[in-house]
């Protein structure tokens, strides 16, 4: 266990339920997502040195040095690589960071398609930044990241840190919509035609006052071993723009892409032009799902999600892990899609590839729902989540 003075400060930010957008953010499209009650806590010190040491519940201690702010390749994949990414993006941003010490807690599934590696990014960032520039303090008595005032870093200048720490150091082409999420807190409404600057706008609705509760399927699969997979996805769309002249798919007409159907799949093959077709489906799901919400059409809202759901595990293809004998996704889907017996929704949640099933069910039915996933997928895999309006924050202790 790590020793020394007294904790200075403590960190939080929150995972995200992913509500509208499979896939879409790193397209240029846009997206809809939830942060949550659910995530990543932090301890911080400064130790006077020049290394940061990092406990976890579960996990093996470690330290790194942090004066080279480098990305160092026997680190990818793994955590100490966002350590080191979030370090040197601070200290680019003018936040003076030296050695530290952090404990780390978390209520999140790691993999799980809750996006924990963004919450500890942001409780990471937000924490060091308190530790070493006092200017950095909470923005208000309630930490609202929309009401922030100008001064120091802003709500969107962490989730940029937070982005290049997972492209660069961690390996993974992720977009802005995890760290976005985290950030900003409440349910996020994304708009990605500027990639590296998606416009965010909140959505006021309460899912539990319309008489639905969120709940997520655990498969005890890590999504984070499928890396590879999530990178192919990317590629596989990337690659279909790149047929038509462009660099993501959101600058693509939909209209000009199914004129150029049959071209497209005799270039690249069926798998990446399916894929592509998901995007051109899925944003304007996005849209009817965010509309829906605004107008408090709860029914609306389900049957987007349900036709997003056929898109997502027939298109894009990222329920089923390829060449697996076992579909963990993919069953607790079905199971889920049993249990409600048509009512509610379903569908995949984040990356894919095994990860976490989303749902949206009845209250009246809650327990029903519960009892007959642990009937089916057995006990603990089914937990239901409210939506966090705080995003990261971090403050100090002791006054």
């Amino acid at each position: 266990m790590i020793v020394g003075k007294p904790w200075q400060v403590r960190a939080w930010a929150p995972g995200r339920t992913e509500i509208a957008g499979n896939h879409t953010d790193h397209q240029g499209g846009r997206v809809v997502s939830a942060a949550v009650t659910q995530g990543v806590a932090m301890m911080l010190r400064e130790n006077g040195t020049r290394a940061a040491r990092v406990e976890s519940d579960g996990y093996e201690p470690f330290e790194i040095d942090i004066r080279s702010t480098e990305p160092v390749a026997g680190e990818r994949n793994a955590t100490p690589s966002l350590v080191r990414g979030v370090t040197a993006g601070l200290r680019a941003a003018g936040v003076p960071v030296a050695g530290f010490d952090a404990r780390v807690s978390s209520t999140l599934p790691v993999g799980g398609g809750m996006s924990s590696s963004a919450a500890f990014e942001l409780a990471l960032a937000r924490g060091l930044a308190v530790l070493f520039d006092p200017k950095h303090a909470p923005a208000s008595a309630q930490g609202n990241p929309w009401l922030e005032p100008s001064a120091g870093l802003s709500t969107a200048d962490f989730a940029h840190i937070a982005v290049d720490a997972e492209r660069r150091y961690f390996g993974k082409p992720c977009g802005f919509q995890d760290q976005t999420a985290s950030a900003f807190g409440g349910i996020c409404d994304m708009d990605f035609r500027d990639l590296e600057n998606p416009a965010v706008a909140h959505i006021d609705f309460d899912f539990e006052s319309r008489g639905y509760r969120i709940a997520l399927i655990d498969t005890h699969a890590d999504h984070s071993a499928h890396t590879g997979d999530f990178n192919r996805l990317v590629e596989d769309m990337r690659s279909v723009a790149r047929f038509f002249g462009e660099d993501v798919l959101g600058r693509i007409a939909p209209e000009r892409f199914f004129r150029h159907l049959a071209e497209a799949r005799g270039a690249l093959g069926d798998a990446a032009v399916l894929r592509a077709w998901h995007y051109f489906t899925e944003v304007g799901l996005v849209d009817c799902r965010a509309a829906a919400l605004r107008a408090g059409d709860m029914q609306a809202f389900l049957r987007a999600t349900r036709a997003s759901a056929e898109s997502s595990a027939e298109y894009l293809q990222n329920v089923a892990v390829p060449g697996d004998r076992n579909q963990p996704a993919m069953v607790a889907l079905a199971a889920c899609r049993h249990v409600l017996a048509g009512r509610g929704a379903a569908r995949i949640h984040g990356g894919g590839f095994g990860g976490t099933i989303q749902a949206y069910v009845p209250q009246a039915v809650a327990g029903e729902f519960s009892e007959g996933i642990r009937a089916l997928l057995g006990t603990g895999v089914c937990s239901f989540v409210e939506v966090s309006q705080r995003g990261a924050f971090a403050e100090r202790l002791g006054g």
